[in-house]
């Protein structure tokens, strides 16, 4: 028996969802959830390949896979290291103010309202691919023609 996965994040949801399971009730979302663990079986208990194959560190044998530490995230986490990080950088730039000389300090205090231009790009680490738009456009194109539209 796959363990209840609750695909709500609230701890309020979570916990209804689990009285609703109780009584045989299971929503689709969280039925669709356990069907898919049960297809994917142990796949999460064992390390994930990330990068390019034969160059892992495991498999080079590197490191160990049993020292490395699991991390368990939860929302409630993460939101608690968004908000921690917010806050570090408001220091940080509270600080940075504080080390100007008085003429400049006033002048970084003063918040920059200028509109940005209409035409900026969205900023990536990496450059574009060549042709990869033309591939997403003919891919949806092709998905749209094999399904029924409503």
């Amino acid at each position: 028996m796959v363990p209840a996965i609750s695909v709500v994040c609230e701890p309020k949801e979570r916990s209804r969802e689990a009285e609703r399971e109780k009584m045989g009730l299971i929503s689709s979302a969280n039925e669709q959830a356990k069907k898919m663990l049960k297809k994917r079986g142990d796949e999460f208990d064992k390390p994930m390949i990330m990068g390019i194959a034969g160059m892992y560190f495991i498999t080079l044998g590197l490191v160990d896979a049993n020292k490395i530490p699991k991390y368990e995230l939860t929302v409630e986490d993460g939101r608690r290291l968004a908000k921690e990080y917010k806050s570090t950088l408001l220091s940080l730039k509270k600080e940075a103010i504080e080390a100007l000389p008085e003429g400049l300090k006033a002048a970084a205090l003063v918040p920059d309202m200028t509109p940005l231009p209409i035409n900026r790009y969205m900023a990536t680490v990496t450059p574009p691919i060549e042709g990869h738009m033309d591939k997403l456009n003919e891919a949806a194109r092709k998905s749209v023609g094999s399904k029924k539209m409503r």
